[in-house]
């Protein structure tokens, strides 16, 4: 049984501190920095290749809007950059010039000039975000968090991107160096008291794992006002991750290993449909899941509410969508929510 309850409610039972992190679920947003691509580009797209632009057809408003409509959970893709400018003058622009139109004002500061990791989808495609740079997402999650001391806490995925897609431009190697920069901006902006770190979780026991099986979770009276990091990549970047912070000492983030890693502890299981026993199983176990209700666009064109529903009952804590408000890209009444708009909630 799922007890729903309004946002304010669950600040309520921090003082009781009989729910634990794991305790709880929370909806965020898929992608959450992106911007929709511009018309003219997405029509080119969608010439070439109309499965692929409908997928990529979703948008989402600025971080701290999600955060004020009740959002616990945003995801952010992030580039290698470390000399900066590799990703300025996106291919895109030409395009949209070449048919006719004007691109809509992009990156007028030049931040992707800068040194440094970078936020966005897709490159040369879909490359409009809210922050361009991820330590200024950091800050505006900071100056957010900052202002709203007693909020849930807050779980942000990351994709470390290096995908080659014939016609745009390479990306550069999400190698150890980027993954170790990736750690560092976030301590750099972040501090300790406001991070759930694995060190935290882990406390005196041999590893993580053997923490979440014979302690469990910190409560939510411990770990409110501050965020958890999560690598949402294959093993073999996990991998890479631990030889700079083997055991996850040290480390600003969790990583997805799966059940009998040292290291397990959050783990993404992104179909709960397929895969509904399995994440009841490792919740039950103590183990947190990211799952998602929507993918690609699909269950909001129909509005197929199969996913949703199937990942709230396997009881998953972190449930993303691009949809906590219909789209306005194309008709749908589709929207996840737990009801009356709420975003969180406690699980009996």
């Amino acid at each position: 049984m799922i007890l729903i309850l309004p946002v304010f409610c669950l600040s309520q039972e921090y003082g009781k501190g009989n729910v634990r992190l794991n305790d709880i679920q929370v909806i965020g947003s898929h992608n959450s920095y992106k911007i929709g691509i511009e018309k003219p580009l997405w029509e080119y797209l969608f010439q070439l290749d109309s499965s692929m632009a409908k997928s990529l057809q979703y948008e989402h408003i600025p971080l701290t809007q999600q955060l004020d409509l009740g959002l616990r959970n945003l995801e952010l893709d992030v580039f290698h950059d470390p000399q900066g400018g590799h990703y300025s003058n996106p291919k895109g622009l030409d395009i949209v010039e070449l048919s006719g139109e004007k691109f809509l004002p992009f990156d007028r500061e030049k931040k992707l000039n800068k040194p440094g990791l970078k936020v966005f989808h897709v490159q040369d495609i879909d490359f409009r975000s809210h922050q361009l740079l991820f330590q200024e997402a950091l800050l505006e999650l900071l100056t957010w968090s900052n202002k709203n001391p007693e909020h849930t806490p807050i779980f942000i995925t990351l994709n470390t991107k290096d995908e080659k897609i014939r016609q745009l431009k390479d990306p550069l190697v999400f190698d150890a160096d980027a993954l170790e920069n990736l750690d560092k901006e976030i301590k750099t902006v972040l501090p300790n008291e406001k991070l759930i770190t694995p060190d935290m979780v882990r406390g005196n026991h041999e590893s993580l794992e053997r923490a979440i099986i014979e302690k469990g979770w910190p409560s939510l009276d411990e770990v409110k006002g501050r965020f958890l990091f999560i690598l949402d990549e294959s093993e073999t970047r996990c991998d890479l991750y631990l030889d700079t912070f083997p055991g996850l000492k040290n480390a600003a983030l969790f990583i997805n290993k799966p059940e009998g890693s040292p290291e397990a502890a959050f783990m993404i299981v992104n179909d709960p449909v397929r895969n509904f026993d399995k994440i009841r199983n490792l919740v039950s176990k103590g183990f947190m899941v990211r799952t998602r209700a929507d993918s690609g666009t699909v269950e909001a064109r129909n509005n197929d509410y199969t996913r949703f529903e199937k990942a709230k009952a396997s009881g998953a804590q972190i449930i993303t969508t691009d949809y906590y408000l219909p789209s306005k890209l194309f008709e749908s009444h589709y929207k996840v929510d737990f009801g009356m708009g709420t975003f969180e909630r406690i699980k009996e």
